[in-house]
């Protein structure tokens, strides 16, 4: 997802969702969100006790990386990608991006993307 800063900068925000307990584990936003960023997410995930099997994931380009590959691989889980141009695959996320995208990043204007962290960690902990 995406959003803008005040000042016309955007940003994008990764939000990581356990599909069983339907819990947002992680919401992160940065201006960019690259590979480095997926691994650092689910790697501090892992070290507080998540290590999920399969992850579902589009095909971003933050996804389809050799860095976040190679993590899977090495902690033996299983990427799976949805088909390309079928959000319906990914419709538990897709229905979350919305709620995100009504229930936070509509209603707030951001002034800075430290303001927006803050204010994506707030709502993720209301849920």
């Amino acid at each position: 997802m995406h959003d803008r800063i005040d000042n016309g900068c955007r940003f994008r925000v990764l939000a990581i969702i356990d599909l069983f307990s339907r819990e947002c584990l992680s919401i992160t936003a940065d201006y960019s969100l690259r590979a480095e960023h997926v691994v650092r997410s689910l790697e501090s995930l892992k070290q507080i006790g998540y290590c999920p099997t399969v992850i579902t994931v589009d095909n971003g380009s933050e996804f389809i990386s050799r860095a976040v590959d190679a993590w899977a691989y090495t902690n033996g889980i299983t990427l799976d990608f949805i088909m390309p141009g079928k959000p319906i695959q990914n419709a538990f996320i897709e229905s979350f991006n919305g709620r995100l995208r009504d229930e936070c990043l509509n209603i707030h204007v951001f002034h800075s993307i430290e303001e927006a962290r803050e204010k994506l960690e707030a709502w993720r902990y209301r849920l």
